[in-house]
C-alpha cells in the first residue's frame, strides 16, 4: 500500500490538478462500456479513470438515447444565451471592465503581484476579477485564510499517518482508543479535524448503503402461501455478481416458478436498471407474461422503467420482505448451483469468456441438467409439458412484509 503523504509536507502541499475530460473521450470510454467486452476496472486501468466514472458516463449515454429521437426535424430554436436581450447585456458589462482601472493593470506582473488587485468587497465579483486578472480563485481564497497548526498538531499528524499507513481500516474512534492507549491524551474531534484535513477515511463502507430509492414503491409480498401449479403462474428476478481475474460482472435471470427454467438472462459490466430492463423485455417476447412477477428490493427492479413494464402487462408486482431470503429461495438456489457447478470451476478470466459461457451454462442447466424434486426431468420439458413441477412457498417466520 503507498504510503499517504503527512499533513504540511511539501508533497501535500502541492496543489493537485483536477483531471478534465473532453465530450469525445467520455463518449468513447462510454460506447467501449456499452459493448460489455471488459469490466470497469480493467478499463479504468486502460483509460486512468476511475471505474465509477466509466459507469455515470455509461448510465449518462444510456438514459440520453433516447431523447436524440423525439423532437422533431427543422432548425433548432435559438438558445437563450443567444438572445439580443442577453448580448447586449454582456456586452454592457464587458465595456464597464474595460472602462474601468483593468486596462491600467498590467498582466506582465507576476501572479503573487496580481492576486492583490482582488478586491473582496469590490462592483465586480470575485469570480470575474479572477478570470480578468488570470489568476486561480482557490490560491485567492487559500492565501486570505491561512492555517497554521502548532507543534502539537503537526505531531499528531505523524502519528495519524504511521497509525492509518499501518492500519487503514481504523477510524477516528480507534485511532483515539490506540492513542490513548499509548499515554496521549486527545480529543476525537481533533482527531476528526486532522483527519479530514489530510484527506484519510477508514476502509469501511459508508452509512446508509442500503437505503431505498424515496421515489420508488415498495410492494408487498404476493407468494406467501400460494400453490404454483401451473408455468407462469409466478416468476422471480435476481442479480448476483461473477467474479473474474480482473474485476466482476453482474448477471440477472428470470426462472419460473413452476418448472425452474430461465427464462432469459443477461450481463452487464455494471449494475445498473438498463441489463435488468433488457432481461425482462426479452422473456416477455419469448414467453407468456407471467400472472405473478417477483423480486427483491433492488432499486432497479424498484424503479419506474422496471414497474412501467410489469404493469403495462398485467401483471401482479411481488416485493421481497426485507430480509426474507426465502421469498426468492428459487432463483437464488439457481445462482448456487450456477456458480458451484460452473463458474466456480471454470474461473473466467475477462467479460469474453464469461459471454461465451453464459449460453452454454443456462442451456444445459434447463435443456440437460435433471431435477430430483421434479422426477429428473429437465425445466425445459416441464414448462413444455405442463406436468411434473409445481411449488409452495410457506413463511416460516409468519406474516410481514
Amino acid at each position: 500500500m503507498t504510503k499517504p503523504p503527512a499533513w504540511g509536507s511539501e508533497e501535500m502541499s502541492e496543489k493537485r490538478k483536477r483531471n478534465t475530460y473532453n465530450a469525445e473521450f467520455k463518449a468513447k470510454v462510454g460506447r467501449e462500456a456499452i459493448h460489455g467486452v471488459k469490466t470497469v476496472n480493467e478499463m479504468g486501468q486502460a483509460y486512468g479513470v476511475h471505474p465509477v466514472q466509466v459507469s455515470k458516463w455509461k448510465k449518462a449515454i444510456v438514459e440520453q438515447a433516447g431523447t436524440r429521437f423525439e423532437g422533431k426535424r427543422g432548425p433548432k430554436p435559438a438558445a437563450e444565451q443567444d438572445s439580443p436581450d442577453r448580448l447586449y447585456s454582456e456586452m454592457g458589462r464587458l465595456k464597464m471592465e474595460l472602462d474601468g482601472d483593468w486596462l491600467k493593470k498590467n498582466r506582465d506582473h507576476p501572479a503573487m503581484s496580481r492576486q492583490g488587485w482582488i478586491e473582496a468587497e469590490g462592483a465586480r465579483s470575485i469570480v470575474r476579477q479572477c478570470e480578468r486578472a488570470e489568476v486561480a480563485r482557490a490560491t485567492v481564497y487559500a492565501h486570505r485564510h491561512p492555517s497554521q497548526e502548532n507543534a502539537t498538531a503537526l505531531l499528531l499528524c505523524r502519528l495519524l499517518d504511521e497509525i492509518y499507513t499501518r492500519r487503514p481500516l481504523y477510524g477516528s474512534r480507534r485511532i483515539v482508543a490506540e492513542r490513548r492507549a499509548q499515554g496521549h491524551e486527545v480529543n476525537r474531534k481533533c482527531v476528526q479535524r486532522l483527519m479530514r484535513r489530510m484527506g484519510l477515511a477508514a476502509i469501511a463502507p459508508g452509512p446508509h448503503t442500503r437505503r431505498p430509492h424515496p421515489q420508488h414503491k415498495v410492494y408487498p409480498y404476493r407468494l406467501r402461501g400460494i400453490q404454483v401449479i401451473r408455468p407462469n403462474q409466478g416468476c422471480s428476478t435476481d442479480i448476483t455478481y461473477v467474479r473474474l481475474a480482473r474485476g466482476f460482472c453482474d448477471r440477472v435471470a428470470i426462472i419460473d416458478g413452476y418448472s425452474r427454467k430461465v427464462l432469459s438472462e443477461r450481463l452487464s459490466n455494471t449494475i445498473d436498471a438498463s441489463f435488468c430492463l433488457d432481461c425482462l423485455e426479452e422473456a416477455l417476447r419469448l414467453n407468456r407474461p407471467p400472472e405473478v412477477f417477483n423480486s427483491d428490493q433492488g432499486a432497479q427492479n424498484t424503479a419506474e422503467p422496471f414497474t412501467s413494464v410489469l404493469k403495462r402487462e398485467g401483471m401482479t408486482i411481488s416485493i421481497d420482505g426485507r430480509g426474507r431470503a426465502f421469498h426468492n429461495i428459487f432463483v437464488e438456489r439457481l445462482w448456487r448451483t450456477v456458480k458451484h457447478e460452473d463458474t466456480d470451476l471454470k474461473g473466467d478470466a475477462d467479460l469474453r469468456e464469461v459471454t461465451l459461457g453464459l449460453l452454454e451454462d443456462f442451456s444445459f442447466y434447463n435443456e440437460e441438467r435433471p431435477h430430483q424434486a421434479q422426477a429428473d426431468e429437465t425445466p425445459a420439458t416441464v414448462y413444455r409439458t405442463r406436468q411434473g413441477g409445481g411449488a409452495l412457498i410457506v413463511d416460516k417466520y409468519g406474516p410481514g412484509r
